[in-house]
């Protein structure tokens, strides 16, 4: 069950019929309380959420999703028509696993949905470690330096693949393909804006996530 958060009816309407087109069940909000009523009842496996919103907006809806233990693992990706950096940046610290900006196209729409399903899909349990960044996949918890270190979805599944490749230079399409499971032309910005925030969560171990210039990524002490 996907849950879409958007005031505008007609947008709302359109993503809907493509979400329902392509097998999806998908349950309607205009706003915050109808939502949150909806998760008491029963939790969605992706939330696709818009960030105008009247009263409460997305990013405070994200916030609340993020600092409860029972939703903060839900997929989220955020729908909005701001487009500037700090806009996006905020999204992603609080949580958000994807975002869209408008407007854009329902095949994309689709593509991002089915890439981020896939990933939530479960895997076989793996302990990973590197330095002081030790991950317990069956539990789905990071520690650093043995202090819990709480990430977003892509944030995880971002340095699962840094962990499972030591050392191995990563260039930006192929963490597109292993983490997003897919690879937009032009998408590169949305791996560095991950990059840069997983860097910041990881505190002093954030320096080993090096960038290759004209390249990509890898991790190294």
């Amino acid at each position: 069950m996907i849950y879409l958060v958007e005031d505008d009816e007609n947008i709302r309407q359109m993503e809907s019929y493509a979400l329902k087109n392509s097998g999806y069940s998908i349950r309607e909000f205009g706003e915050a309380v109808s939502f949150f009523s909806a998760c008491e009842e029963a939790l969605p496996k992706l939330v696709i959420l818009d960030i105008m919103l009247p009263g409460e907006d997305g990013l405070a809806i994200l916030k609340r999703l993020r600092s409860s233990e029972r939703t903060r693992h839900i997929p989220v990706i955020m729908v909005t028509a701001k487009v500037t950096e700090l806009d996006t940046v905020r999204a992603l610290d609080l949580g958000a696993d994807d975002y869209l900006t408008k407007p854009f196209g329902i095949m994309e729409l689709i593509s991002r949905v089915k890439a981020v399903l896939r990933r939530v899909q479960s895997e076989p349990a793996t302990q990973l470690s590197f330095e002081k960044i030790r991950m317990d996949d069956e539990r789905h918890t990071v520690y650093v330096d043995e202090i819990p270190c709480e990430l977003t979805y892509k944030e995880y599944e971002l340095l699962k693949c840094f962990l499972l490749n030591q050392r191995i230079v990563l260039s930006r399409d192929k963490i597109m393909d292993r983490v997003w499971g897919t690879n937009y032309e032009g998408e590169s910005r949305t791996v560095d804006m991950h990059i840069k925030t997983l860097r910041q969560k990881l505190g002093y171990w954030g320096k080993c996530i090096k960038t290759v210039r004209n390249v990509g990524y890898k991790i190294e002490e």
